[in-house]
Formats: C-alpha cells, sequence, structure tokens
C-alpha cells in the first residue's frame, strides 16, 4: 500500500515541479512584456507620463522579483536536486 502512495507522491511532485517551472518563467515573461509594452506606448509629452513610466518600471521591476520567487518556492517544495521520477 505504501509503494502505492511512493507513486502517486513522486508523479505530483513531478506534475508540481513542471506547473511552477512553466509559471515562473511565464510570470517574468509576461510582467517584462507588459513594462515594455507600457513604456512603449507611454505618450512622454503629457502630464501624466511619469506616472505611467512608472507603472512600466514597476512591472519590469516585478518580473525579476515574481519569476525568481515562484522558482525558490518550487526549489522548498520539491527539492532543488531531487528527480521526481528516480523514485
Amino acid at each position: 500500500m505504501s509503494g502505492t502512495n511512493g507513486i502517486s507522491t513522486s508523479r505530483n511532485n513531478k506534475y508540481m515541479k513542471i506547473l511552477i517551472s512553466i509559471s515562473a518563467v511565464m510570470a517574468s515573461l509576461l510582467c517584462l512584456l507588459g513594462g515594455l509594452w507600457i513604456l512603449k506606448d507611454v505618450d512622454y509629452s503629457s502630464n501624466d507620463a511619469g506616472l505611467w513610466g512608472g507603472i512600466g518600471l514597476y512591472f519590469m521591476g516585478k518580473a525579476f522579483f515574481v519569476g525568481p520567487m515562484l522558482w525558490v518556492a518550487l526549489n522548498k517544495i520539491v527539492g532543488p536536486n531531487e528527480n521526481p521520477s528516480a523514485r
């Protein structure tokens, strides 16, 4: 009975590792692209250009925080060198 539970747990860890890895990369890319898109479309001659520029820079900075934090969480949950398929 415990062998079946071990297989299920390792399979769940494998899927969790894949899901969190994809989420970390996508979060970083989407925040970076969103920030660049905002900065590209800012009308720098308007009065609120500073606000939109700040929002764009915020999203670009967020890209370098959210993705790596998801990656750190992945390594805490599953383990950095753990290979779930090897179980």
